[in-house]
């Protein structure tokens, strides 16, 4: 598969609106949710304000993307003429797995900066305010292809910041990351991977680390675990989960396991399970 439709695979997003229409007073989101959020601003003004306490003034049609919880707050007077589509978002795996936590804590693009979203942008407009039979369960999915193309348009930004979106961004490493990705059971060497990406052994390790962050070897590792976490919430044995992300053994994984988390298999489940 291809670069991103492999991360998709693994950890899929789904989205449910919960706003269309006319919105003014105050929304807050304290940050606690399990989830996400995007919200589009048709028309009108709108005042967000973030967690670090920053204020924007919004007054053009514009897209506000959380991919995980983050604190903010929405404001509208009545006299603005606001009108927003909200929704919230979930990727499988939970707000931490590999690709949200790849993400930036959030963005906020005028609508007319981002062309490749028109055509989906002015759908789902189109079915917010059109009134038509099924019209949520279109929102809905119209919001999850609304992501989908955000990431490409990630991937396309020069302006990254160290990690996987980075890495997978740039032309040399995007090969050797999406390898892992296929064949997390693979045992990767440096040398295999560096093969991939046209580069000496040396090279390589030096590009990949100050590109991602992480040595190959540590990436691996992240990526394994991020995935045992996803197969864990979906019930699956570690026994299983051992063989399948490239582990001999159980107890193996969980050395892994403990070593990236600080806990246990079981006892991230349990957390993980804890209501927020």
């Amino acid at each position: 598969m291809d670069r991103l439709s492999t991360l998709l695979t693994h950890f899929g997003v789904s989205a449910g609106t919960f706003h269309s229409g006319d919105f003014c007073g105050v929304t807050s989101f304290d940050g606690d949710q399990a989830t996400g959020h995007l919200h589009l601003l048709q028309t009108g003004e709108l005042t967000l304000k973030l967690a670090d306490e920053r204020v924007l003034q919004l007054n053009e049609p514009t897209l506000i993307f959380f991919p995980r919880p983050y604190r903010h707050r929405l404001f509208a007077s009545e006299a603005s003429g606001t009108q927003l589509v909200c929704a919230s978002l979930e990727f499988d795996g939970g707000a931490g797995n590999a690709l949200a936590a790849a993400l930036p804590e959030y963005l906020v693009l005028k609508l007319d900066s981002i062309p490749t979203l028109a055509g989906t942008l002015d759908w789902l407009f189109s079915e917010a305010f059109g009134g038509i039979c099924g019209r949520e369960a279109m929102m809905d999915r119209l919001f999850e292809l609304l992501v989908i193309q955000l990431l490409r348009h990630i991937l396309t930004s020069r302006d990254q910041t160290p990690g996987m979106m980075a890495g997978l961004a740039d032309p040399r490493l995007a090969r050797p990351l999406s390898l892992m990705h296929d064949a997390p059971g693979k045992a990767w060497t440096v040398a295999e991977l560096s093969a991939a990406a046209n580069m000496s052994r040396a090279s390589f390790a030096d590009y990949f680390r100050s590109v991602v962050g992480q040595t190959p070897v540590d990436y691996l590792v992240s990526w394994r675990i991020s995935l045992a976490q996803k197969r864990l919430r979906e019930g699956k044995s570690i026994a299983l989960i051992a063989d399948e992300v490239g582990y001999e053994s159980p107890s193996a994984l969980a050395r892994a396991f403990r070593r990236k988390t600080g806990a246990s298999p079981r006892e991230w489940l349990q957390d993980a399970k804890r209501p927020r």
